[in-house]
């Protein structure tokens, strides 16, 4: 069996705005910074490419497809940083009033390795995502490699929902990756770390979370390891912690709570989760 170096996990956390340009510049700034720090993996926000609160045409109008100018800049920082990207992406569909909230990967050799559209939306607390996103369709996870581990991914609300962190973990996944825009409010801090950290213990998985800063966002970025221990975290301000994840931790951790190995259910879509 080879034994692999503990690979750099980057959260890194800012505001997105209504300004791709502008953007862009963070994440660049953000992604070399996570590189000075050892990271080899560096996930983004949802929304990455754009946003405007409060949702509406606006983003639909800012639009792009897979390999418009913001996948192909993510594609640039990645090859010329040696790192793999992950970040949200306004995606363009087929529908001239809904867009997709789509998570996109790229690799050191600047291709696009696996993508995400939010399955889960967030027609919560007072808000209606639904009013302007195509929801993702149950596709089989796609996973990417790194140092011998095994990444997922999958979208903030997307959180609240086990199963769907189960269903990555049952495809292979080491690590899980997510995005987010976690909105404000009461006890929303409280429910982002418990939810996150309840992910990775149920999973004995790691799980790399990063969100927006605020006022929007409750900012609270986070590595967790898989026995539910904060490897790495952020505050409120926009910056990016790093954390350092292995196969042998993992591993220790399941011989101790073979909690996936002795589970007696197994995660089956609704046919029609709109009944």
């Amino acid at each position: 069996m080879i034994e692999h170096a503990p690979v750099g996990v980057a959260v890194a956390q800012f505001a997105p705005e209504a300004d791709t340009e502008t953007n862009l510049f963070a994440i660049r700034v953000l992604a070399e910074r996570a590189v000075e720090r050892g990271a080899s993996v560096v996930v983004f926000p949802e929304y990455s490419s754009y946003f405007s609160d409060p949702m509406g045409e606006e983003l639909v109008a800012h639009a792009e497809p897979l390999d418009g100018a913001f996948v192909q800049y993510l594609a640039g920082v990645a090859q010329e940083l040696g790192i793999h990207v992950a970040a949200g992406l306004v995606e363009r569909t087929e529908s001239a009033s809904k867009f997709a909230n789509t998570i996109v990967v790229l690799s050191p050799e600047a291709e696009l390795i696996a993508t995400y559209r939010k399955q889960h939306l967030y027609d919560a607390f007072g808000q209606r995502e639904s009013d302007w996103v195509v929801p993702g369709e149950l596709d089989e996870p796609e996973l990417f490699e790194v140092g011998g581990l095994r990444f997922g991914i999958q979208t903030c609300y997307d959180v609240r929902f086990p199963e769907v962190t189960r269903r990555i973990v049952d495809a292979g996944a080491d690590v899980v990756l997510v995005p987010a825009e976690w909105v404000r409010g009461p006890l929303k801090e409280h429910h982002w770390r418990t939810l996150v950290t309840a992910r990775a213990i149920e999973n004995t998985i790691y799980v790399a979370a990063a969100d927006h800063t605020p006022p929007i966002g409750v900012g609270n970025s986070m590595i967790i390891d898989p026995s539910g221990t904060q490897l790495a975290g952020i505050g409120t301000e926009t910056d990016v912690a790093v954390g350092f994840v292995s196969a042998s931790t993992i591993a220790e951790v399941r011989s101790i709570n073979p909690a996936l190995s002795l589970r007696r259910y197994a995660v089956v879509p609704r046919i029609d989760s709109t009944d």
